[in-house]
């Protein structure tokens, strides 16, 4: 299952608090889908799934920190929002330091929950937003040769064609023809857009 809108997920064990969350979030004319385990929200969530996730920590079978490492693993980049009546510190910093973007204790208010809410969202929009620019950058790569990969990660840092051909023992003309062939594989308008292109794709750190 695919959400082109942003969907509150709550997972947790509880039918009261599933039913008490839904409405709470329906009312503020956001989308929202309930389950009862987090094996049920695996079996249905995937990688393209936008908004956030409240989860309940201790639920029978995969308890809510297992959901978050299960999450991870899949390359699932959905925010969670920890909402519990048995947290403590250890546990809360364990939830925000593997990536969740809040940790709640029951009962909450709306406004509490729906603040949450609104910031996961935009995390889940900034997160959804540079995934998707990482493997357009990467799809634009992928048919680079090495030496080709040499030539752009020399030019990108700057090197003059003269200094690539010595440094890869290769002619100046030799260069250029790799650097036109650079450009139409990739797209780049230019150096500079080659270089953002080789940072989205992960190759470069700044």
């Amino acid at each position: 299952m695919t959400t082109a809108n942003p969907t509150v997920f709550i997972i947790d064990d509880e039918p009261a608090i599933r039913d008490s969350l839904t409405l709470m979030i329906a009312q503020e004319n956001l989308s929202v889908m309930a389950f009862e385990s987090a094996n049920a929200f695996l079996e249905t969530c995937q990688a393209e799934c936008l908004g956030c996730a409240i989860v309940d920590i201790r639920m029978p079978g995969m308890d809510g920190l297992q959901l978050q490492e299960a999450l991870l693993k899949r390359n699932i980049l959905l925010p969670i929002i920890f909402l519990t009546g048995h947290g403590d510190i250890p546990m809360s910093v364990r939830a925000i330091k593997a990536g969740a973007v809040d940790f709640l204790t029951k009962p909450v208010t709306r406004e509490k929950l729906i603040a949450a809410v609104r910031a996961a969202f935009h995390e889940s929009e900034r997160v959804f937003t540079e995934s998707a620019l990482h493997q357009d950058a990467k799809s634009r790569l992928a048919d680079l040769t090495e030496r080709e990969r040499d030539v752009m990660m020399l030019a990108i840092q700057g090197y003059p064609n003269k200094e690539i051909a010595r440094h890869l023992d290769i002619s100046h003309r030799t260069v250029e023809i790799h650097k036109s062939k650079i450009m139409h594989k990739t797209g780049a308008i230019n150096l500079l857009d080659l270089a953002r292109i080789a940072h989205e794709s992960g190759l470069t750190e700044s």
